[in-house]
């Protein structure tokens, strides 16, 4: 069975410019605002590793140490993202 994949601009990462999201990846965690994206990698502002979530309906992490600067992702270790906090 062939399944046709249409990209749709302004969709996944792009659609979330300018806003904190969470960066669910192959070992950690990272939230932080999302200012930059191109194809390796994410450039997040006031960014934090999260290292304990607690519920995450919760307003705040259990536990999230802030980096000391922006942070940059790379793309091949994202697994899954989106607004949680």
């Amino acid at each position: 069975m062939k399944v046709l994949i249409t990209e749709k601009e302004g969709e996944g990462l792009e659609a979330l410019m300018g806003q904190r999201i969470t960066l669910f990846c192959m070992n950690y965690i990272y939230t932080g605002k999302l200012v930059g994206i191109n194809t390796t990698c994410v450039k997040l502002e006031k960014a934090a590793i999260v290292y304990e979530t607690g519920a995450l309906t919760d307003k705040t992490w259990k536990d999230a140490q802030a980096l000391p600067h922006d942070w940059y992702v790379s793309t091949a270790a994202i697994e899954s993202f989106g607004i949680l906090k």
